[in-house]
C-alpha cells in the first residue's frame, strides 16, 4: 500500500537521480507498483532498493522498468530474495544499461543457475 502511493507521486518525475527505498520490504507488489514509475524516470542515476524482500515476481517487473533508464550508474538490488530467473531476466535488461558502473546483487538466491 505504502509502495503505490510513493509510486504514485513519483509517477512522470523526470528530473529525480536517485531513489533510496532501502530496507522497506515492499516486497515483490511493491516492486510492481514502483515499476511503473521508474518506467518515466529517465533521469535517474542511482537506484537503491536493497533489504526489500523482492523476489522474481519483482525483478521480471523492475527488469521491465529498467530498460530504457539509460542514465542508471547505480543499481542496488542486494539483500533481497531474486533467485535464477529473476536474474536471467534482469541480465537481458542489463546489457542495454551501458552507463551502469555499480550493480550489487549480493545476498540474493541467485545460485549457480543464475549466474549463467
Amino acid at each position: 500500500e505504502g509502495a503505490r502511493a510513493l509510486a504514485d507521486a513519483l509517477k512522470g518525475n523526470a528530473t529525480l537521480t536517485e531513489l533510496n527505498l532501502a530496507d522497506n520490504k515492499i516486497g515483490d507488489e511493491g516492486a510492481r507498483a514502483l515499476a511503473g514509475a521508474l518506467k518515466g524516470m529517465t533521469a535517474l542515476a542511482e537506484l537503491n532498493l536493497g533489504g526489500n524482500n523482492i523476489g522474481d515476481e519483482g525483478a521480471w517487473a523492475l527488469a521491465y522498468a529498467l530498460e530504457g533508464m539509460t542514465a542508471l550508474t547505480e543499481l542496488n538490488l542486494r539483500n533481497n530474495n531474486i533467485g535464477a530467473e529473476g536474474a536471467r531476466v534482469l541480465s537481458g535488461t542489463l546489457e542495454g544499461m551501458t552507463a551502469l558502473t555499480e550493480l550489487n546483487l549480493r545476498n540474493n538466491d541467485i545460485g549457480d543457475e543464475g549466474a549463467r
